[in-house]
């Protein structure tokens, strides 16, 4: 049975939430509807970096200190917000949206001590909206030994098949984390964090700069990156574990680039990112044959140049040149996982996140 979904994002870059429509069964996709984008105000942004801060605290996922409870009331009312914009600009109904697939705001993860937050309202969210709200995606993951992430896999997959090029393929995800899903037939799905994505850029750029992030890579493209600095970044432990594996956006914030320049610290942690993901290669059963880049990083000029020079002889392409969305795929997945979860399909698999057999997910919150 065909449903329609609409899938919200709001990533580790803090950068807004994402809107999405998709019409899917759970396992193939029918169509993909507009997207949209609400971004969050400097105000809104300052008051999430304050509860990622304070988050660090927590030790049950139920608990919301300092500013926590403050961001997830914030995060609640841009999601609404974001919905409500959406159905008018679209001249859409409640009733035309079978399920809303909420993500929420991750600000902590650790699953080595079973243990990911997102934050977000979602009954509150439903009453909002009127409209069936799925939430809680990683939650029965971690619970069960799994990294909780990534968690968009099963969706990149149900892309490729779409896809009429020989294998493998690497659909990377560039947010404030890095992602890769690597796909070869129907049979072979495996997916990790590679590293830094957005997060070290936009945090540097914010305190160096004031500006949110390195728009196209314009600051970026003017520097020199560091490759001695990058090199005992990468000497980090966590470069050499085999798939899956996760981090939480904030997992590498202790690397100091030192005295650099806006435009030199710029280079350095583009060409870092970049060499975080090109890092996995090794890791994999075989070199992907194409790289599909979505994500904000995908927008990034500089960043998809470096790209393209780690991974050749590989091709790296965007997913807009694709007829793909890069900024709206993840808000696409899950409204797909939202699909999948009412279903219960597996939402996540051994070779995407470590948990021990393939593992529905979601919980419902009516109106």
């Amino acid at each position: 049975m065909i449903l329609t979904a609409l899938g919200l994002m709001s990533g580790t870059s803090l950068d807004g939430v994402d809107v999405a429509l998709i019409e899917t069964d759970g396992r193939q996709i029918k169509s993909l509807g507009p997207s949209g984008y609400r971004v969050y105000s400097p105000a809104e942004r300052s008051l999430l970096r304050q509860a990622l801060a304070d988050a660090v605290q927590i030790e049950q996922r139920e608990a919301r200190p300092g500013r926590v409870r403050e961001a997830e009331q914030a995060v609640t009312l841009a999601h609404a917000e974001a919905i409500a914009a959406f159905l008018a600009q679209h001249r859409l109904m409640p009733e035309d949206i079978d399920i809303v697939g909420f993500h929420g705001q991750t600000v902590l993860h650790r699953p080595e001590r079973r243990l990911t937050v997102q934050i977000g309202d979602a009954a509150a969210l439903a009453k909002a909206v009127h409209i069936p709200v799925m939430h809680d995606f990683r939650a029965a993951d971690v619970d069960f030994g799994g990294q909780g992430a990534p968690f968009v896999p099963v969706y990149h997959r149900a892309l490729a098949q779409s896809l009429a090029r020989p294998g493998p393929i690497a659909v990377v995800n560039i947010g404030g984390v890095s992602n890769i899903t690597y796909i070869d037939g129907e049979d072979v799905l495996i997916a990790c964090d590679t590293g830094p994505g957005n997060a070290l850029l936009d945090d540097f750029m914010h305190r160096t700069t004031g500006q949110a992030f390195d728009q196209d890579g314009r600051v970026a493209e003017q520097g020199t990156p560091d490759e001695a600095w990058i090199a005992t970044a990468l000497a980090l432990p966590f470069f050499t574990l085999p798939p899956p594996k996760s981090l939480d956006r904030n997992d590498f914030a202790a690397l100091k680039l030192g005295d650099v320049s806006a435009a030199d610290g710029a280079a350095t942690l583009t060409a870092f990112t970049a060499a975080a993901i090109a890092r996995v290669v090794p890791l994999l059963p075989k070199p992907p044959a194409s790289w599909i880049v979505c994500g904000g990083g995908a927008r990034n000029h500089t960043m998809m140049r470096m790209l393209r020079q780690r991974l050749a002889p590989a091709s790296v392409e965007s997913a807009d040149a694709l007829g793909w969305s890069a900024d709206a795929i993840e808000a696409q997945a899950f409204g797909f996982l939202a699909v999948r979860g009412m279903k219960g399909l597996p939402l996540s698999y051994p070779t995407t996140t470590g948990v021990p057999f393939p593992m529905t997910g979601g919980v419902i919150a009516r109106p």
